[in-house]
């Protein structure tokens, strides 16, 4: 019960504390989160392993993401492996609480998505455009249903990255698991491109970012449908057009969540000049951030309903720090 415990109050945690915001940079807590750790070590000895050998680059971009991984989920692992041996649970739990969280965003982006709707929904297309951030897109030109259209892009993208994912590992492989793939998922967000500068060296993290995803996506495309249904939402449509188009996306895993988000509103989302997902059947209005925010909230709630067996499964037949 212990590490169903853990993850509950890990959740509650972000719910209650959130994340810093990149808005933000010079904040401690933004300076010292893990993404941030991890994303400033990997642009430290990034030069050091590139080459102008294709082939030895890429051999160096799987050193790369090893050494990056091993470096920050070994001691996590040792670390919490003292703390239970050695130490009352409650220490060993609070530590493990506190390393999940970090691998853990809803609240910050629930912040963020509520704030576009009302920025929107008063015609402040101004500040509703900085609540673009997680669509990496420039956001300087967007209309009002590019902004509303980025936003949901992004709970349905992110739903996988920063929350389903990293509870998926935990399940399964414990915190450390978590950690594992938060610094994977961080690689590939830094070095994971198909640009001409990182074609080589970050081959790799994007290869074990693909796969580390590829399960919990299809999960979660399925539950957003089933989510959408419990809501009465357009869950017919929505699995219609995750079959459909989930492969206009340039990431492998990404659109699916997305197209099955798309579908559930009755709307069309678009990355201009990239992808467009759905149908243009109803207008993409602010109030369709509120309605996506519900789907991904249940979505959230069955996928943790679904971890409970597994967890308690997992720790039975073998313990995982």
């Amino acid at each position: 019960m212990i590490h169903i415990l853990i993850l509950f109050l890990a959740i509650l945690l972000d719910l209650l504390f959130g994340d810093p915001s990149p808005h933000n940079t010079k904040s401690i807590f933004y300076r010292l989160h893990p993404a941030v750790l991890i994303g400033n070590l990997i642009g430290v000895i990034k030069p050091y392993f590139k080459n102008s050998n294709p082939k030895i680059e890429k051999f160096n971009g799987v050193l790369l993401g090893l050494f990056v991984i091993i470096i920050f989920s070994l001691p996590v692992y040792f670390v919490l492996a003292a703390l239970y041996t050695f130490l009352p649970i409650v220490i060993y739990a609070f530590f493990a609480i506190i390393l999940l969280k970090l691998t853990i965003c809803i609240k910050l982006e629930t912040d963020w998505a509520k704030a576009a709707y009302k920025s929107l929904s008063s015609s402040d297309i101004t500040s509703a455009r900085k609540y673009a951030h997680f669509s990496r897109r420039n956001n300087q030109d967007l209309t009002g249903s590019q902004i509303t259209s980025s936003v949901i892009e992004s709970m349905a993208e992110n739903l996988i990255d920063f929350k389903l994912s990293p509870i998926f590992f935990y399940d399964f492989f414990g915190t450390t698991g978590a950690i594992i793939f938060k610094v994977i998922n961080t690689l590939d967000g830094m070095i994971g491109f198909r640009d001409e500068e990182h074609k080589n060296i970050g081959w790799f993290s994007a290869k074990i970012d693909t796969i580390a995803n590829y399960i919990p996506t299809r999960i979660t495309t399925v539950l957003i449908v089933i989510s959408s249904f419990l809501l009465g939402e357009k869950s017919q449509n929505s699995w219609k057009i995750a079959i459909r188009d989930y492969s206009k996306t340039p990431s492998r895993n990404h659109g699916w969540p997305m197209a099955a988000m798309a579908g559930a509103l009755n709307v069309q989302l678009e990355k201009p000049g990239q992808y467009i997902l759905g149908d243009n059947n109803e207008e993409l209005s602010p109030e369709k951030i509120l309605i996506a925010l519900k789907i991904r909230n249940l979505t959230i709630l069955l996928f943790i309903l679904l971890s409970l067996p597994i967890i308690w499964f997992t720790r039975y037949l073998f313990f995982q720090f």
